[in-house]
């Protein structure tokens, strides 16, 4: 990949990683709950689940959702449960009453870890996003898998400052976390319900 063509791609990354996803709101209640240093596991997590998404996408399984309908309904229902389930977590989560941070031993960071992971496998669109998204960068000429390493940690990395500055700027917030945590952590839960039922329902 020329230099000129990375420039191009790390654009499209930081535009790509500022749009709001389940990823960035996970980043933001889990900044909330246990604060920046302890929502790593979960950025770390959801970065190893998309270097996974740009794999997959690049070496076929999108070919394959694309002829299985099926396959690509079965995947989105699934995909659906687990954040409606994970939205029911965040909803039933304690407030941070303390101030940010304040929650200890609720999640250990191999769980916050594999949220962020299966959020970021949770939306089988993001791997057909990632079919149509990437072959405008590829050369067919040279190594795909050479290709595949600098387009995965690229955008891993990328991803990784955005959610890391969400997940700060929930320390930003902490007094009126305080006061309206509850209220807070049901309001998240409620968006993962909605984009895991909706996601079923999407075309």
């Amino acid at each position: 990949m020329t230099l000129d063509t990375w420039l191009v791609y790390l654009a499209a990354c930081v535009g790509l990683s500022l749009t709001p996803g389940p990823n960035s709101l996970l980043a933001l209640t889990h900044g909330a709950l246990y604060g920046p240093g302890r929502t790593l596991a979960t950025i770390a997590g959801g970065a190893a689940g998309f270097i996974g998404v740009v794999g997959l996408s690049m070496f076929g399984i999108a070919s394959l959702l694309t002829l299985a309908s099926e396959l690509l309904l079965v995947m989105k229902i699934l995909g659906g449960m687990y954040l409606i389930w994970l939205g029911i977590q965040v909803w039933r989560s304690p407030a941070p009453g303390g101030g940010v941070g304040t929650i200890s031993g609720h999640a250990s960071s191999w769980i916050m870890a594999r949220q962020g992971m299966l959020s970021a496998f949770a939306n089988p669109k993001a791997i057909l996003f990632f079919a149509a998204f990437l072959p405008q960068f590829i050369d067919p000429a040279a190594s795909l898998w050479g290709q595949f390493l600098v387009m995965a940690f690229t955008f891993a990395l990328v991803e990784c400052l955005t959610e890391c500055f969400i997940a700060g700027f929930a320390g930003r917030v902490s007094g009126w976390l305080t006061r309206c945590g509850r209220g807070f952590n049901r309001s998240c839960g409620a968006l993962f319900m909605l984009i895991g039922g909706w996601l079923p329902l999407s075309r």
